[in-house]
């Protein structure tokens, strides 16, 4: 494993590799215990997109490891003023030990991990969010104790969470059913991969069917960054394919709710759902912290 760009190039053992270390690491931040596998690294964060969970776990995870992570505004960079991502990538190569870079285009992820000499990790791109589903399934395992078997449900838009939640549930094991409005399917890359677990995944508009038995219900919002224009479009369009207790009646009762945030409450999921299954939510938010430990430690600690 030398980069992280999406769960389609990882294997199940990597993906449980990382949730394994990422368990361990959380027992030993609540313990007080010391790991400072990265003393004297440093990560390079590069964002084109704004945030707040992606930038704070990642800094805060950074100094929890003994290393240094360095803020990097696209518009800081001269690649913000036209330096072709290659160039980026060669200097970068040089300075620092690893790239994080949280933007919109797939392909530049894929173009400056192929000419970085360092590992680059994928912090969010419009067709993937890797990062975030190894924390959902980091979250599903502790709620369930366990990963294959269980039925996983989404809900909403078809987009870079549903992506990666489909690779990533059918990797580890999982039964994925994705319910969208027309239109707003899955990207063909993550259908594609689905192909070739046809008896574990389907693919429809109908919620109640996606719900049904369900032992996760994930949802996200209707209008991703970059899509706001679309935001009045998508309201319509999405009417009905909200997680709230209706949605959840079809689901098994012990059924857990995860919502990968920022949430809009009274669209995507309804304020007394989000409310009643916040400590599940906000467990999958902290767990963005250690399962991307891992995964820096996976591939940045040299012995």
């Amino acid at each position: 494993m030398k980069h992280l760009l999406t769960l389609l190039d990882i294997s199940e053992q990597d993906i449980i590799d990382i949730l394994n270390l990422a368990d361990q690491l959380k027992y030993e931040l609540k313990h007080g215990i010391a790991h400072n596998h990265l003393r004297g690294k440093t990560l390079g964060m590069i964002f084109q997109k704004s945030s707040t969970r992606t930038r704070v776990s990642f800094e805060a995870g950074m100094v929890q490891l003994g290393g240094y992570p360095l803020f990097l505004s696209a518009s800081d960079l001269q690649m913000g003023r036209g330096e072709p991502i290659q160039d980026t990538a060669r200097t970068l190569s040089r300075y620092i030990d690893g790239i994080m870079i949280r933007t919109f285009s797939q392909e530049e992820v894929e173009n400056l991990a192929r000419y970085s000499e360092i590992p680059v990790i994928n912090g969010l791109t419009d067709l993937f969010h890797p990062c975030q589903v190894l924390a959902d399934l980091m979250t599903v395992r502790e709620f369930k104790g366990k990963l294959a078997g269980l039925n996983l449900c989404y809900i909403g838009d078809g987009n870079n969470m549903a992506n990666s939640l489909i690779i990533g549930g059918l990797k580890t094991g999982m039964n994925v059913s994705v319910a969208t409005p027309p239109g707003y399917e899955p990207d063909a890359a993550a259908l594609d991969f689905a192909k070739g677990y046809a008896d574990r995944f389907t693919l429809g508009h109908d919620i109640e069917q996606a719900a049904s038995g369900a032992d996760v219900v994930v949802t996200d919002v209707w209008a991703s960054m970059g899509k706001e224009a679309e935001k009045e479009k998508r309201k319509k369009d999405f009417l009905g394919y909200q997680v709230n207790k209706r949605t959840l009646s079809f689901a098994k009762n012990d059924a857990i709710v995860l919502h990968c945030l920022p949430a809009h409450r009274g669209e995507e999921i309804s304020e007394e759902t989000f409310e009643e299954r916040a400590n599940e939510i906000f467990e999958e938010a902290e767990n963005r912290l250690h399962v991307q430990k891992a995964v820096l430690v996976k591939l940045m600690h040299t012995e």
